[in-house]
């Protein structure tokens, strides 16, 4: 017997609508050791983690590496900017 799929509920789909992404923006002058740090330390990676996230900016330009509500993500891009990261909520 095939389970149909509800779709979400309007509380689920507000919650989702209300999800924003920090992205990590490339630069020229951190190191990776400096940028996997700041992501362990403010947004809570693992190294594994954060050193992908690191590649993924230095390759593409850019990472989303932080998922949450724009009033979460506003004290992460602030401690990250504060770290001279380039970063932007989306």
């Amino acid at each position: 017997m095939v389970k149909e799929k509800s779709a979400p509920s309007v509380e689920n789909q507000e919650v989702l609508e209300d999800q924003k992404d920090l992205v990590l923006y490339n630069d020229d002058y951190n190191t990776f050791d400096f940028v996997i740090e700041a992501l362990i330390e403010v947004c809570d990676h693992d190294p594994e983690q954060a050193e992908q996230c690191a590649w993924v900016a230095h390759l593409k330009g850019k990472c989303g590496v932080k998922k949450g509500t724009f009033d979460e993500l506003i004290p992460l891009k602030t401690e990250m900017m504060n770290r001279k990261l380039t970063v932007e909520i989306q």
